[in-house]
């Protein structure tokens, strides 16, 4: 792909090299025996480090300019507010008197290392677990909102990734115009939802995890489901951690969200107009996506991971998806 290739050769973490991690873990006064395992992130780099008292902790260097040191550290105190609440939730260590770090010009944190497996969401005992444990999460996060941090809306992750995407690079012509034009029509559907919602508070925003997806779900037999990573936290409306727990065909969908919802609202009550935007949020969604992975292509580990981006054949079956989704956005909401 040439469209995106937008910053100069080389990237920031050439330079975060096995020794830079080390001499991190140094700085915060832990001792690595040397042993590094690279986890799975293609955001930021992560590392699981082994120590020589035997135990281990993963480390997180965050990607430089996407954060500022104040909205990472937002994240930290959301995390921490978890943590007190016994919310099963992996938070970052508090080492020398903080949470976020700064090594050779990156910010990184520093983790206890928790092991787990994806939650199996076909089973609805499963799912009701989740729902609780979404209800504490969302608990807590309604308490206070985030100052930094940015809201998850029609503009931040709908009209800003497309306008992005229009200036910055030339699509494949035999895929542009039909990509542009459903694009477009599939935000104005989703833009004309989220108003909908908004005028007098109709729908309530949280401080959220933002990112629940089964991958940042991780499950032990003995104690059931902890999240993960709150790197994509915002606020915005409840149901945004619920819907990509959802999978299937409607019918699927409906079973695994009654599911869902039977455990959310032991603990928690639900808005059940939010329903309305789940189809919104998942175009929104497949937007932003394109926009990220468009953003992140001078990183090498996109080339490689992602090798089909940016082709037209990538494109076309964007257009397709986002038509689906208009489709979507025009039948009545799922129900619970």
């Amino acid at each position: 792909m040439q469209a995106y290739d937008l910053e100069p050769a080389g990237h920031p973490y050439d330079a975060l090299t096995p020794d830079v991690v080390l001499d991190a873990l140094d700085t915060v006064g832990l001792r690595g025996d040397g042993r590094l395992q690279g986890l799975s992130s293609y955001e930021n780099r992560v590392y699981l480090a082994r120590l020589e008292d035997g135990g281990a902790v993963v480390l997180k260097f965050y990607r430089p300019e996407r954060w500022s040191e104040a909205q990472i550290e937002e994240e930290h105190a959301f995390a921490e507010e978890l943590a007190a609440a016994e919310v099963p939730m992996v938070a970052p260590l508090r080492l020398l008197g903080r949470t976020l770090h700064r090594h050779h010009g990156f910010l990184f944190s520093v983790s206890p290392a928790r092991g787990g497996r994806r939650p199996e969401l076909d089973d609805p005992e499963v799912l009701e677990w989740i729902g609780r444990l979404l209800a504490r999460l969302h608990q807590v996060g309604a308490a206070r909102p985030f100052e930094r941090r940015p809201a998850l809306d029609a503009t931040t992750f709908g009209s800003e990734p497309l306008a992005w995407l229009l200036e910055q690079g030339d699509l494949p012509p035999e895929a542009a115009g039909r990509w542009r034009e459903t694009a477009q029509a599939a935000l104005t559907l989703a833009t004309e939802a989220m108003t909908a919602c908004a005028p007098q508070g109709r729908i309530a925003t949280l401080r959220l995890h933002g990112d629940c997806h089964p991958g940042n779900i991780l499950w032990t037999p003995d104690q059931g489901p902890h999240f993960v990573d709150l790197d994509d936290s915002r606020s915005g409306p409840a149901v945004q951690d619920l819907w990509m727990l959802l999978s299937g065909d409607r019918q699927q969908q409906q079973r695994q969200l009654g599911a869902l919802l039977d455990g959310y609202e032991t603990l928690r009550e639900f808005d059940r107009r939010e329903l309305a935007l789940i189809e919104p949020l998942r175009t929104l969604r497949l937007l932003h996506y394109s926009a990220w992975l468009a953003r992140r292509w001078s990183d090498p580990i996109f080339p490689i991971n992602f090798p089909w981006f940016g082709s037209a054949a990538y494109w076309q079956e964007q257009a397709a998806i986002l038509w689906q989704q208009v489709e979507a956005m025009q039948q009545q909401p799922l129900v619970a």
